[in-house]
Parts: structure tokens; C-alpha cells; sequence
């Protein structure tokens, strides 16, 4: 009898093991979320977003996302400057109609967390990490990017007055799939 107690003990485990390993913290995007950039000029943000969120505070080994933004869904409010930004001098939206986001890393950090990954804009592909927070089902960062580093725009003519530097804030609520 207790040679059998020992392979119904591991067996048990391996059982109750598997549900925890393919229970995962699959995250849906919701509505209600936010990609804003602001500067000096111009400001504005992009009101298409889609991915895959996999993330579990317990288990950030496991964590990933991939986000992408629709650059035609820029908004500044202004429609002449969201003409300007879709052209093939800023975002050139026909030939690179998407921002993507690809984790490699999460890691835990004293205000919350942060994500290391591949940032690709037009032709660029930059690593990057950025510093989010997880509360109420939703994640928030804010962080800072040069548009410049993308190849979005330049520095010359009519655009030497627009800001390089922009200030990413993204509010992503989640629901549990």
C-alpha cells in the first residue's frame, strides 16, 4: 500500500500542475484605451490598438505583449496635420501602416513594473523598455521617445518647430481571458 501512496502522491501533482501551467493570465484589450503622445507640438493620439497581453505578477518569466497601432488612426485634432503625419515624410501610413510592440523581458521594479522589447516605426527597429504599472486591470506607462530616432520626420523646414522629443502615456484596461 505504501508503494502506491508515492506514485498517486506525484501523480496527483503532475495533475494539479498541468492547470496551473496552462492557466495563463491572458489579457483581452477593452475598450477605453488610451495612446496619447504630447510635445509642444504636435500632440494628439491613436485611437487603433490590438495585441496579445500575457501577463501574471507571479510569473513575469512567462510574461509577453504584442501591441500594434494602427498609424492611420493618428488624431491631433487638426485634419491637415493628420493628412501631414500619414505621409511618406512623417509615419508614410501606405507603406508602414502599423507601430508594433514585441516584449523580450518583463522584470518587477519598485513602482510597478517594466518591459523590455523590440519598437518598430517605419524601417526602425529600437529596443526599448518601458516602465508600466498593473492596477484594476489596467496597465499604464508613461515614457519618452525621439521621433527622430524613427525616421518620423525631420528637423528642417516648416518642421524645425515641431518637438523631437514626444511623451508616450498608454492606459491599456484589460479583461481576463
Amino acid at each position: 500500500m505504501k508503494k502506491l501512496i508515492f506514485p498517486i502522491a506525484v501523480g496527483a501533482t503532475l495533475f494539479f500542475s498541468a492547470f496551473t501551467t496552462f492557466t495563463s493570465m491572458n489579457w483581452k484589450i477593452a475598450d477605453g484605451y488610451s495612446v496619447k503622445f504630447t510635445s509642444k507640438d504636435p500632440s494628439g493620439v491613436f485611437t487603433s490598438l490590438k495585441g496579445d497581453i500575457a501577463f501574471d505578477a507571479n510569473n513575469l518569466a512567462a510574461a509577453k505583449a504584442n501591441l500594434v497601432i494602427d498609424v492611420a488612426s493618428i488624431n491631433t485634432g487638426n485634419g491637415m496635420q493628420n493628412t501631414k503625419a500619414k505621409n511618406d515624410s512623417w509615419f508614410n501610413a501606405d507603406k508602414y501602416p502599423t507601430i508594433k510592440f514585441t516584449s523580450s523581458k518583463f522584470a518587477k521594479t519598485a513602482t510597478g513594473y517594466e518591459v523590455t522589447g523590440t519598437m518598430e516605426v517605419k524601417d526602425v527597429k529600437k529596443e526599448v523598455t518601458i516602465p508600466f504599472t498593473f492596477v484594476n486591470n489596467t496597465f499604464a506607462a508613461s515614457f519618452m521617445i525621439n521621433r527622430i530616432d524613427y525616421h518620423v520626420g525631420n528637423t528642417e523646414g516648416m518642421n524645425a518647430h515641431a518637438s523631437t522629443d514626444l511623451k508616450i502615456d498608454v492606459s491599456i484596461p484589460v479583461t481576463q481571458q
